[in-house]
């Protein structure tokens, strides 16, 4: 018996917006993932090892990073992605969305009142493209100059995708404010799957 991939049949390329908020390189994708496929997501999910390596709730496929040190090298490989992120990253790819299938990811579970603080992925350890497609709910996220502290802030819709590359990727920070609301609506559970290609020495 032929296994049915998560995704049966394929489904229509999203909208997407490049350079989102007039940020170059900042693309957002709304609906990436049709409800029923977000629920598909979620489910297998939380069927895996959850960790409390931070404030919150994490799961590392491919390669673990290090957090404190700020490093990712071979020996933190911990086997490649299962195959709910496979089918995701194959997604992608399909829509162009990445230029090379993801190697790494990394999935945060966020509960009313937590955050993450402002911060640009660790340009050492990872490619130019990063993708975050959010599951579960609707949260607000903050892009920062660098060079000159404009903030710009971007709604994060439940089955969004969301790519960092080029400027977007290294000259603006990223944050989630640790709050209980965005825009007046009380949060409520929010899933990210961030995928990244890491990028290893000799």
């Amino acid at each position: 018996m032929v296994q049915r991939d998560l995704f049966d049949p394929p489904a229509e390329p999203r909208e997407v917006l490049r350079d989102y908020l007039d940020v170059p390189g900042l693309t957002y994708c709304r609906q990436f993932l049709a409800p029923e496929e977000q629920c598909q997501v979620l489910a297998k999910v939380d069927a895996g090892p959850w960790r409390n390596d931070l404030k919150r709730l994490v799961q590392h496929y491919g390669y673990k990073y290090d957090y404190k040190a700020r490093s990712v090298d071979l020996s933190m490989y911990v086997g490649p992605l299962p195959p709910f992120a496979l089918d995701v990253a194959q997604r992608l790819l399909d829509q162009e969305l990445v230029e090379e299938m993801p190697d790494q990811l990394i999935v945060n579970e966020y509960e009313p009142g937590q955050g993450i603080t402002a911060h640009i992925d660790c340009e050492p350890c990872f490619k130019n493209t990063i993708v975050t497609v959010s599951l579960g709910w609707a949260y607000e996220m903050d892009f920062i100059s660098v060079a000159t502290g404009e903030v710009k802030p971007a709604l994060l819709e439940q089955g969004s995708a969301l790519v960092l590359q080029g400027e977007a990727r290294y000259q603006w920070m990223h944050r989630i404010k640790a709050r209980l609301s965005d825009r007046g609506v009380r949060r409520e559970r929010r899933v990210s799957l961030t995928f990244r290609n890491v990028i290893l020495g000799d």
